[in-house]
């Protein structure tokens, strides 16, 4: 079967993992997530994966608290180790091999990221969780996920998100809202489209690393993406 994407790095917040709760992780919606990535390798997809750690920490929650924007940033980093730890588990609980690839260095835990590895990996099946964002503090993981993406010389980055694409304005509070198809670097800047944040968007357009904008839990919306099919919301250079 020929697929228009071979190599992905797939990003999702944390919040996506606490399913129906308020906190934490769903065993449940874990176990759908691992799924549709278990259908990715079925087809011979490479997976990288980046997720947040929103659904255990937040930086809002420690606001005139004394605690230093450093510190917090290293907190949220660690939440998202935990993530990456629990996805890897389940990940092997469905038959693939994984690893957590950690960029704070957290000795019997997981290990450092390295490309030119990286790359041997993801050839051979193994799908990579990367946690702790970029490392350093400042940087979102969605600046970690553009950077990954673009190290691992992904086809694409695709970013999962609550409703399947960008529209025109909230689709939620508007109901007269449409999907873009497709979307330019300029036009997303020129719209003042909220695709990533401005570090992460910036680094894709300057690397021409596409992203792609969908709803993770639509049923097939990930394997219709890799097939080439019209799934979310392309930004692209002259889509």
């Amino acid at each position: 079967m020929a697929l228009k994407y071979k190599r992905i790095l797939l990003k999702f917040s944390g919040e996506a993992l606490m399913g129906p709760n308020d906190f934490g992780l769903d065993a449940d919606t874990l176990n759908s997530v691992v799924s549709q990535v278990k259908a990715l390798r079925d087809l011979g997809v490479e997976v990288g994966i980046v997720v947040g750690g929103g659904n255990i920490f937040r930086g809002a929650q420690i606001q005139n608290s004394g605690i230093q924007r450093t510190t917090g940033d290293h907190m949220g980093m660690m939440a998202t180790v935990i993530n990456a730890l629990a996805l890897r588990d389940v990940i092997e609980s469905h038959g693939m091999k994984s690893q957590v690839l950690s960029a704070m260095s957290i000795e019997g835990v997981s290990t450092g990221f390295n490309a030119n590895v990286v790359k041997k990996q993801l050839a051979s099946g193994e799908v990579l969780v990367f946690a702790a964002g970029t490392g350093s503090p400042f940087f979102t993981t969605d600046t970690a996920a553009a950077l990954r993406g673009i190290e691992i010389g992904a086809d694409i980055v695709l970013k999962a998100t609550k409703v399947d694409g960008i529209y025109t304005a909230d689709p939620v509070k508007d109901s007269s809202a449409t999907r873009y198809q497709s979307l330019s670097y300029d036009e997303v800047i020129q719209k003042n489209l909220q695709v990533m944040d401005m570090t992460a968007f910036v680094l894709c357009r300057d690397h021409k690393m596409p992203i792609r904008v969908f709803d993770m839990f639509k049923d097939n919306a990930v394997i219709r993406i890799v097939k080439g099919e019209d799934e979310g919301t392309l930004v692209g250079e002259g889509e």
